[in-house]
């Protein structure tokens, strides 16, 4: 049997419960999961190897979240709406000009947050290595035609939501998205998170374990599909994540380092109306704007039906991780997820190193998730 580590309240011990399972049925390598109620640690475990060699999960390994980095790059994004220095309903025109061309001059960050703007992908297509220059990404998606008109269809914007948050965050406020997140909200937390890890950080990261032969799946696709589309515009193997060079570029949709712990921890921030051990980032109503549905239907290279708020995914009979409305989650690549009730004021994270197949996740996560929110509505 796995050995599992950390700190779990007695009422939640049906997630330590669940967690060890995972290693007990052979489909973990190492991994965290952590649970905050109304700001506090309920949960905070740990488990495995951080990488093949059997270097054991500490209590301070982080890895590659994937696409949970989206919710970071939202909050900061939210955050600039919320001070008032970014509409997310005016045009992103307004501030990045050269945005405009192509048919996008009525593109808003609201289109962007719920993966209804006409960029969800790029156009033309690049390459992987490419990403980690923020300069052409965006000059890529400021000369792009239009995909469809803004707010009419859904396609999962996989990469190419963060870089058009970056670049209005560094016309906004002369720095990247990185340096916002780590210097209002990161930092303030003491959350151990970050969009572009700086080099003092590597020798705590765990190897991740991608899915087996990943670019296979648009082998024989419609390559005019929209799915197609947007997958291939940016095609990633799922072996970058294991270089130093993705790690430390600024990839704000896919490319964020972290852990269980600090997943929750800034995402407690939301459960609690925005203020946290009594550091105020958000107000409540900036908080509520999360919840404002942006989209309710199919997304075009997730496969499924769903429904979006700014930022988030909301509850759906797609996605019921919470009987409670005012509850939104997120997920990324392989497996990793986090679940935010504000009206349990619950955070729930789970970050591991051995993905699985399918952008939606498994089950690992999503059976954490709703035990802890079981146990916290008891």
């Amino acid at each position: 049997m796995t050995e599992i580590h950390g700190t779990c309240k007695p009422e939640f011990d049906s997630v330590r419960t669940a967690f060890a399972a995972n290693f007990d049925a052979g489909i973990e390598r190492g991994a965290s999961v952590s649970v905050t109620l109304r700001g506090e640690p309920v949960v905070d475990l740990w488990a495995g190897d951080a990488d093949g060699a059997g270097t054991p999960w500490q209590q301070d390994t982080i890895v590659n979240c994937w696409s949970v980095t989206k919710t970071m790059s939202a909050i900061v994004v939210l955050v600039l709406a919320d001070r008032g220095e970014l509409d997310l309903d005016a045009p992103i025109a307004a501030v990045w000009p050269e945005f405009g061309a192509g048919g996008k001059g009525d593109v808003t960050m609201a289109h962007v947050l719920g993966h209804t703007s006409p960029v969800p992908g790029f156009s033309p297509a690049i390459a992987a290595t490419d990403l980690y220059d923020h300069d052409l990404c965006a000059a890529n998606l400021a000369a792009s035609e239009a995909w469809w008109p803004s707010g009419t269809h859904a396609g999962y914007h996989a990469i190419t939501q963060g870089y058009v948050e970056s670049e209005v965050v560094r016309r906004l406020t002369g720095r990247t998205i990185g340096q916002y997140f780590r210097d209002e909200i990161a930092g303030p937390l003491g959350a151990d998170f970050h969009i572009g890890l700086p080099e003092s950080e590597e020798p705590r990261v765990g190897e991740m374990v991608p899915p087996g032969n990943v670019l296979g799946a648009l082998e024989g696709a419609d390559t005019a599909s929209m799915d197609f589309r947007i997958l291939a515009s940016a095609p990633v193997s799922g072996e970058e994540q294991n270089t130093r060079a993705w790690r430390a570029a600024e990839i704000p949709s896919a490319g964020g380092t972290g852990n269980a712990r600090s997943v929750a921890r800034v995402h407690a921030l939301i459960a609690n109306g925005g203020t946290l051990d009594g550091v105020r980032i958000l107000s409540p109503e900036g908080v509520e704007r999360i919840f404002t549905e942006q989209w309710n239907g199919p997304v075009d290279a997730l496969g499924m039906t769903m429904r979006l708020g700014t930022g988030f995914g909301l509850m759906s009979e797609s996605t019921p991780l919470s009987p409670n409305p005012r509850s939104c989650f997120w997920g990324g690549w392989g497996g990793a997820i986090c679940v935010i009730d504000a009206d349990l004021e619950l955070s729930v994270a789970y970050v591991m190193n051995k993905m699985a197949g399918g952008l939606v996740g498994d089950l690992r996560g999503a059976v954490l998730a709703l035990t802890a929110i079981g146990a916290a509505s008891a």
